[in-house]
């Protein structure tokens, strides 16, 4: 079994490191992301290259919760 991590960039985009496989919502495996060994994965919403992080976060001044927050109720 192969290692793969997810870390939550601050203010910034999802980092996976370790080789996986990227499927579109209809089971497609995307064919610009499967099988590197990074992927950075848009968290603010205006990358023109979804799902995937152009850096559009930084000029946008994206900014988020970067730790675990406990549910209410």
């Amino acid at each position: 079994m192969s290692d793969v991590s997810i870390t939550v960039r601050t203010a910034g985009p999802y980092l996976i490191r370790g080789p996986v496989t990227l499927l579109d919502a209809d089971g497609n495996e995307l064919a610009d992301g499967s099988g590197k060994p990074n992927l950075a994965l848009c968290r603010c919403g205006a990358s023109d290259n979804k799902p995937f992080c152009d850096g559009t976060h930084a000029r946008i001044g994206f900014m988020s919760a970067d730790v675990s927050v406990e549910p209410i109720g």
